[in-house]
């Protein structure tokens, strides 16, 4: 059997296509089953079984290892006119979550890395972040917007309870009245509610919880080492008694998977304390098409062409459609369908999908260090 298999690009997918992959070995507690090259190397490799056990030699445990990164600067600006931020920063670079649907894997890519086991297990971190943070905010020209936190991957994946980078940057941004966006699947977050809980009595911080599904079995599948539903819904509770507002994200939701859930979903949330919800549809881009189908052999071969099919119809034909108005909501039939189920929900339990904007007048920047230092050297 040949691991890195894959199905054609276009069109509709017959089931025996599917069953053709075969079954891949599976790494305990990890989202991906492949590691499949990444796209910028010369070279490919493919594991093949020759009979010998190695890819049972393969499968074994994968220990999570730590890389410090030191970048130049920790903000990094977008100009996406679908999303509502336009700067964001990542305490970290891979997650340990292995969320097998994460739109970020194939930024592993450009370490050289696979966006498969490796994005999962080879982490990096960003000790200097804070310093850089604060020399950005000195900057004379520094305009404050909402720094959205954890959207790439995850900032309160396992390494932080260790590292604790995410909440030094939230010292240094509620030190200066800096609006902050949020967004984790994560109990983790629970530990920061006591600065949280001040900085959107300003109306400085808005915090999202990803829930994909409330099925037990379906996020440990789906999202190996992430906190189980139940702690989810727990922490929206937790913040919302302590006065932050939530906002529940189901995203991504999967035709066929986890969108059957949306009514029970967004009635449950509510429940918890959640005052807005929103959601994505499923993003495959570049390596992760491939990943994502692989997964969906191992797990779920009965409904693999569906899902695989229904996908491709909501994208025009294709895996995937990178256009700004239809990467995140998609197109046709099934898509408009889930975006009336969605948007009744929302209205049935008091839920608002629009954001209340973030406070930006409040904010004092931070002294420049560099001047600081010219300073007592004068």
């Amino acid at each position: 059997m040949r691991q890195g298999q894959k199905l054609k690009r276009h069109g509709r997918v017959e089931r025996d296509e599917v069953e053709a992959l075969g079954e891949r070995f599976h790494h305990r507690g990890r989202g991906a089953v492949s590691n499949q090259t990444g796209r910028f190397e010369p070279e490919t490799r493919e594991a093949l079984d020759d009979d010998w056990g190695t890819i049972e030699e393969a499968a074994a445990p994968l220990r999570t290892t730590l890389t410090k990164e030191t970048p130049r600067t920790i903000i990094t600006f977008n100009k996406s006119p679908d999303i509502s931020f336009d700067r964001s920063l990542n305490p970290y670079r891979g997650c340990e979550h292995g969320c097998v649907y994460c739109f970020a894997r194939p930024s592993h890519a450009f370490q050289g890395l696979s966006a498969g086991l490796d994005f999962e297990s080879k982490l990096f971190y960003k000790p200097d972040g804070p310093e850089l943070l604060l020399r950005e905010l000195s900057r004379p020209r520094y305009v404050p917007r909402p720094i959205a936190i954890g959207v790439n991957t995850d900032a309160y994946q396992p390494i932080e309870k260790r590292l604790e980078l995410t909440r030094r940057f939230l010292e240094i941004l509620a030190a200066h009245n800096h609006p902050v966006y949020l967004l984790t699947k994560s109990a983790l977050i629970q530990r920061d509610v006591d600065l949280i809980a001040p900085m959107a009595e300003k109306g400085l911080c808005r915090v999202g919880i990803s829930i994909t599904t409330l099925d037990g079995s379906l996020a440990r599948k789906m999202e190996p080492r992430a906190a189980a539903p139940r702690l989810r819904l727990q922490t929206v509770r937790v913040l919302a008694d302590a006065g932050i507002p939530v906002n529940v994200m189901m995203a991504p939701i999967i035709p066929a998977l986890n969108e059957a859930e949306i009514e029970t979903l967004l009635a449950t949330v509510a429940d918890h304390g959640a005052t807005r919800a929103g959601y994505v549809l499923l993003r495959l881009p570049y390596e992760l098409k491939d990943l994502f189908q692989e997964w969906l052999v191992q797990h779920y071969p009965d409904r693999a062409a569906r899902i695989i099919n229904t996908l491709r119809d909501m994208r025009g034909g294709k895996d995937y459609d990178a256009d700004w108005f239809k990467r995140r909501r998609g197109q046709g039939v099934v898509a408009a369908l889930i975006a009336k189920r969605f948007a009744r929900a929302l209205r049935a339990n008091g839920l608002l999908e629009e954001r209340t904007p973030l406070r930006t007048d409040l904010f004092r920047p931070p002294r420049d260090p560099d001047a600081t230092q010219f300073e007592l050297a004068f």
